[in-house]
C-alpha cells in the first residue's frame, strides 16, 4: 500500500505533468466526501456530508449564498455528483489534456482549467440571475452547480483551436477531427441550456469560450495564464555539471518563432511543420515541462 501511495505523490507531484496533479486532485475528493458520506449515513444515520458538500463546496446560483460562500467559485470545480460524472469527465481530460501539454508543454494545463471553471461558474451564475428563463422558476435560486465539466471543455477547445484537422479514433465512429468534435459538444450543450442540466450547460460554454479566447490569444503573442503557469512552476535545482560549452539561452526558442508555429499549426496542422520546426516546438515543451 505504501509503494501505491508513493507511486501516486510521484505521478501528482514529481512528474511535472499538472494534468496528473488534476487528475489526482479530482479523484482523491470525490472518495473523500463519498467515503465520508457512505460511513456517515451507514453509522449514524446523518446527511452531514451531502449537507456540508451542498452547503459550502458547491457553487450556488443565489448571490447572497455566493456572498456567503465565495470560495465556492474554485471548490465546485472538483466535486463530483456520481461515478459516471466523474469518470466521464477525466478519461476525457486525460485524453484531451495529453494532446494539449504534449505541443503546449505541461505547466498551462492548471491554468488554463481554472480559469475554464471560474468562466463556467460566471456563465452559470450569470445567466440564472439575468434570463426570464432561470430568474422566473421559482426552483432556480435554489440551484447549485459541481463538476470538472467547465475546466475540462475549456482544454478540449484550446486544443481543437490550436489543432483543428487533429484526429482521434472514436469507438464505433473511427477517426474524428478534433474541430468537429469540439463543435459537436458546443451544440449539444448549446440545446441543453432549458435542460434539466440547463446550469452544468451553461458552465459547458463558459469552459469552451475561455479555451477559444485562450488560444487565440496566444497565438496573437499574449498568455493569458502566463501569471497562474509561473506561480506553478516548479523552481529549477542546482546541479553540477561537467566541464564543458556552455548552453546560452540564445539556444533556447524564442517566444516569436513559438507563436509563429502555433499559429502554423491551427491553421495547416502538425503535419504542416518542417523537422526544425518540430524540434523547436519539442525544445520549447521540454523548457515548459
Amino acid at each position: 500500500m505504501s509503494t501505491l501511495w508513493k507511486d501516486i505523490q510521484h505521478k501528482m507531484l514529481h512528474s511535472g505533468s499538472k494534468l496528473n496533479l488534476l487528475i489526482g486532485i479530482n479523484i482523491i475528493v470525490y472518495l473523500v466526501i463519498n467515503i465520508l458520506d457512505v460511513v456517515f449515513k451507514f453509522f449514524l444515520t446523518s446527511n452531514a456530508i451531502t449537507y456540508f458538500s451542498d452547503h459550502y463546496l458547491q457553487l450556488p446560483a443565489s448571490l447572497p449564498a455566493l456572498a456567503k460562500h465565495f470560495w465556492t467559485p474554485l471548490t465546485y470545480m472538483f466535486l463530483h455528483d456520481g461515478v459516471f460524472h466523474i469518470l466521464f469527465n477525466m478519461l476525457w481530460l486525460y485524453w484531451m489534456g495529453q494532446i494539449f501539454e504534449e505541443y503546449l508543454g505541461k505547466n498551462r494545463t492548471l491554468g488554463l482549467y481554472l480559469m475554464g471553471g471560474l468562466a463556467g461558474a460566471f456563465f452559470f451564475v450569470a445567466a440564472y440571475n439575468l434570463f426570464p428563463f432561470y430568474t422566473h422558476d421559482p426552483h432556480s435560486a435554489n440551484s447549485i452547480l459541481a463538476g470538472a465539466s467547465a475546466g475540462v471543455m475549456a482544454i478540449i477547445v484550446a486544443t481543437a483551436t490550436l489543432l483543428p484537422d487533429y484526429t482521434i479514433p472514436l469507438i464505433l465512429i473511427g477517426p474524428v477531427r478534433l474541430k468537429w468534435l469540439a463543435l459537436f459538444f458546443v451544440i449539444i450543450d448549446f440545446l441543453g441550456i432549458t435542460g434539466f442540466n440547463a446550469g452544468g450547460e451553461l458552465s459547458h460554454l463558459g469552459g469552451a469560450l475561455i479555451g477559444f479566447i485562450y488560444i487565440r490569444q496566444l497565438q496573437n503573442g499574449n498568455d493569458m495564464i502566463a501569471g497562474i503557469t509561473k506561480f506553478f512552476k516548479p523552481r529549477p535545482k542546482l546541479k553540477v555539471v561537467a566541464k564543458g560549452p556552455s548552453r546560452s539561452r540564445n539556444d533556447l526558442p524564442r517566444q516569436e518563432e513559438i507563436d509563429a508555429i502555433l499559429d502554423k499549426i491551427s491553421k495547416a496542422g502538425y503535419d504542416s511543420l518542417t523537422k526544425q520546426e518540430k524540434e523547436i516546438l519539442f525544445r520549447a515543451s521540454n523548457n515548459e515541462g
